[in-house]
């Protein structure tokens, strides 16, 4: 059994998880970052997806769209743009936001690309986190 560490996933509307966790998978912006009890420390910055966590011998996820985690102390905080556990997320709302997206960005002319591509990556997210 893994030793155990604290976990915290904080956005600007509150705190959205608090307590201890086995395993930490978070979607760092060079690509995943796995983090276990006693992790060196480390500052990194987060792309939009899911953040994994395993607790009590059951893995939970929670969509992010971006941010930045720290390690130190044997604790890990998330400090995220936003964050939804699985019961925040209504999957009929995330599966309309995706269509959305992908018509925009189908239609090429007079959309900001950007802001449509990273509204797709938010909604994938979401809809990841379900699976």
């Amino acid at each position: 059994m893994a030793t155990p560490f604290f976990l915290n996933v904080v956005t600007p509307a509150g705190e959205v998880f608090s307590g201890e966790v086995d395993f930490l998978l978070v979607p760092g912006a060079e690509g995943d970052l796995g983090i276990l009890a006693r992790h060196a420390p480390l500052i990194a910055g987060l792309a939009i997806g899911v953040l994994r966590y395993d607790r009590e011998g059951r893995r939970e996820k929670i969509s992010l769209s971006g941010g930045f985690l720290e390690v130190g102390g044997n604790k890990a905080t998330v400090l995220a743009k936003t964050a939804e556990t699985t019961a925040m997320i209504d999957r009929k709302r995330a599966e309309a936001a995706k269509k959305r997206a992908e018509e925009r960005l189908r239609q090429k002319e007079g959309i900001d690309a950007a802001r449509a591509e990273a509204a797709l990556k938010r909604a994938v997210a979401r809809l990841k986190a379900l699976s």
